[in-house]
């Protein structure tokens, strides 16, 4: 698989692995919102064929009243499945680009998942909630939102955290959709940076999902984030598309 399939495949399963609280479709642009959560994943629109190119100046105005109710600035999140002509739009009417993310991919017979340390998922949403946050430094106002998303999430998916004599020091969230093991919210706490625990829990979490009968892995991860590129890179992931999200300039 390659190409715009892949690009809907992994798409596809990226929605069920991130769920937002409210999907609307407004032809084939997928509106999604997340009142009780922030990430841009879960509050953007998200075109998703090619050749929908029909009425966007229209469809734009709806999707900014819709985001409006949910008090959250409109963002278009554009992977190779958006029209080239609403980039263009876009770009004729001073819409910043911000936040370049690659996609990549990686067979997990090709990454090496004997090393490392053997790590158990946790059963406990509310730990690993409370687990991600506190790797982040991020206000507690922020549990909520992300326990609502994790317990939406219906594919089988494991939590991992990595702790040390200091409490939670990596947290990672895999997500098993049939053949393809998902990695979400990798972090590693800022004073332990560098030492290995990023490779450890995700090899960890892919020992996990391999187990499971997954056969590749994938991921997102910011363009400007080098570190976590090259550790990917360097696991044997490689860049299947790349994404960037548009919003309308001051």
């Amino acid at each position: 698989m390659s190409g715009l399939a892949l690009v809907r495949r992994l798409e596809a399963v990226g929605f069920r692995a991130w769920p937002a609280a409210s999907v609307h479709y407004d032809g084939s642009w997928a509106v999604r919102l997340t009142a009780g959560h922030p990430s841009k994943r879960l509050n953007s629109v998200n075109p998703l064929d090619p050749s929908d190119v029909r009425d966007i100046d229209q469809r734009i105005t709806r999707a900014a009243k819709r985001f409006s109710s949910y008090g959250r600035p409109l963002v278009f999140r554009l992977s190779p499945l958006a029209p080239l002509q609403l980039n263009a739009h876009f770009d004729a009417n001073g819409w910043r680009r911000f936040d370049e993310t690659r996609v990549m991919i990686a067979s997990l017979k090709d990454i090496d998942l004997d090393s490392g340390i053997d790590q158990i998922p946790l059963q406990d949403i509310g730990r690993y909630v409370d687990a991600s946050i506190g790797i982040r430094a991020m206000e507690g106002e922020r549990k909520p939102g992300l326990t609502e998303v994790v317990e939406s999430i219906r594919p089988p998916s494991g939590m991992f955290v990595l702790e040390d004599d200091d409490g939670p020091v990596a947290s990672a969230l895999c997500v098993h959709d049939n053949d393809l093991a998902g990695l979400f919210d990798v972090a590693v706490r800022e004073d332990q940076r560098g030492k290995g625990y990023a490779r450890s829990i995700v090899r960890a979490a892919l020992r996990w999902a391999a187990a499971q009968g997954a056969q590749r892995a994938w991921l997102q991860v910011m363009v400007a984030n080098k570190s976590a590129v090259d550790l990917y890179t360097r696991l044997g992931f490689q860049e299947a598309y790349s994404y960037s999200y548009r919003q309308k300039g001051e």
